[in-house]
């Protein structure tokens, strides 16, 4: 406005609405294909930043209007993962005898043949939460888990305890972690006469059906959802873990679910 003219005379000479002055622009839409390639051009000069950091810096800086799932579904369709060290879970305790590997060229026919195990970790808020799973390589049924704070040996051997109560299997394959090369776990699979086999040194193909549990649990569940304590992270393993068994159609199985292949031979059984 020039000087000595107010601003309400200035918009009553061009005509214009006054509060249009004080109009404070709004966060703009953006299509995929331009999200996306803003969501690169971030992530290559932050790539240690996953999709809520990146949710944070488009809201914020480029004040646009984008939730965080969005975000996350075109990360994972672009290939864009943050890149940082978590804890190593399978860390080899070199003290401890590691076992062949077992499964090379085994034909696996039936439930509870063979079970794999292994660890994962969860980032939170406030630290990392380390679940355990088992998983049975013919049904794909998730036969056990726990949850914990620390990598102890206990938690696994709780999760174990949980699939006994269903089933009890020839061979459980595992990495070289620490926690499966222990004495206590040795010692409570041989007591039970349960095979030990181990995967080769970097082969995570060896394990690889409890590794795509863990992808389909962090990309269905886990990335999507904020979690305000432990208590609700591990109630929402539990039902995912319930869904992913039960409900879940798979297409290895030909688009059966885990829980009908597991116990087919059992009702089979019951009706003969």
């Amino acid at each position: 406005m020039p000087e000595g003219l107010s601003i309400r005379r200035g918009c009553e000479l061009l005509k214009i609405n006054r509060s249009t002055l004080y109009y404070e622009k709004q966060a703009v839409d953006i299509d995929d294909i331009d999200l996306l390639n803003m969501i690169r051009d971030i992530w290559e000069k932050y790539s240690y930043y996953g999709y809520r950091r990146i949710t944070k810096e488009l809201r914020g800086t480029y004040k646009l209007n984008v939730n965080r799932k969005r975000v996350y579904r075109l990360m994972v369709w672009g290939g864009i993962q943050a890149l940082f060290p978590g804890p190593n879970t399978s860390r080899r305790n070199k003290l401890h005898a590691v076992h062949p590997y077992l499964l090379r060229d085994m034909l696996i026919v039936r439930p509870n043949q063979v079970w794999m195990v292994d660890i994962t970790y969860l980032r939170m808020p406030n630290g990392f939460m380390y679940l355990t799973a088992l998983i049975d390589v013919y049904s794909r049924y998730v036969i056990g888990w726990s949850l914990s704070n620390t990598l102890e040996t206990d938690s696994c051997i709780d999760a174990l305890k949980m699939g006994l109560a269903l089933g009890e299997p020839e061979i459980i394959n595992s990495d070289q972690g620490s926690q499966f090369t222990s004495d206590e776990w040795i010692c409570f699979l041989r007591e039970r006469e349960i095979k030990i086999s181990m995967t080769g040194k970097g082969r995570c193909k060896d394990n690889i059906y409890i590794e795509r549990f863990w992808r389909s649990f962090k990309q269905e569940e886990f990335y999507l959802n904020e979690y305000a304590s432990v208590r609700e992270l591990r109630k929402s393993i539990g039902a995912y873990i319930e869904f992913y068994n039960q409900r879940r159609w798979h297409q290895s199985l030909d688009y059966k679910r885990p829980a009908d292949v597991y116990f087919e031979q059992e009702r089979k059984l019951l009706l003969t």
